[in-house]
């Protein structure tokens, strides 16, 4: 494998965000010539997929600048430096929804765009939900409705557009496949 590997020549940071860091860095390539990357750096993220005890699935509709658009998705946000993924997954959750829950396990990561950022996402499956009378608020920047939606209307939500992002279809469909094998 080491025979395509890039090594990193020079690096420019060019911008550095609460959320991404954006880097040029000029990388030798396999053959010996050269190019430039334009990579987004983020500290990862998680994400839960939150299940009531009448089996539906908890979820935050919000809007999406970077879309232009209002999208249903389950509750994530990015890891505060030093901060375990489980710990996040709770924040968040009880966050954006108002709940808390028993159990939360880790179910898989995996790279959101990994042709040009490193972001990671951690999705978790949280179970024994309870509401909770004064959660954590929402960050002062943040907006959203909790829906909580059956099987069926996940599966419709994706054919329509209405869940559009990959961790959320992914989640859903790996629920969805858990089920069928009777897991």
């Amino acid at each position: 494998m080491d025979h395509l590997l890039e090594k990193t020549i020079s690096r420019d940071v060019l911008y550095e965000g609460k959320i991404i860091d954006l880097h040029i860095e000029e990388v030798e390539l396999p053959n010996g010539h050269t190019s430039k990357r334009e990579l987004i750096k983020h500290p990862g993220a998680v994400a839960v997929l939150a299940l009531t005890d009448d089996n539906k699935l908890l979820m935050v509709q919000q809007y999406r600048k970077a879309l232009e658009k209002v999208i249903v998705e389950i509750p994530a946000g990015k890891l505060e430096k030093g901060e375990l993924p489980e710990v996040t997954a709770r924040r968040e959750l009880e966050e954006e929804t108002g709940y808390v829950c028993e159990t939360l396990t880790p179910l898989i990561s995996f790279y959101t765009s990994p042709g040009f950022a490193d972001e990671l996402v951690h999705l978790f499956i949280a179970k024994g939900l309870k509401k909770i009378e004064n959660p954590a608020g929402l960050d002062e920047d943040e907006f959203v409705d909790v829906l909580e939606i059956t099987m069926e209307e996940a599966l419709e939500f994706i054919k329509e557009k209405k869940i559009y992002d990959a961790k959320t279809a992914y989640a859903v469909q790996y629920l969805q496949l858990q089920q069928a094998i009777g897991e």
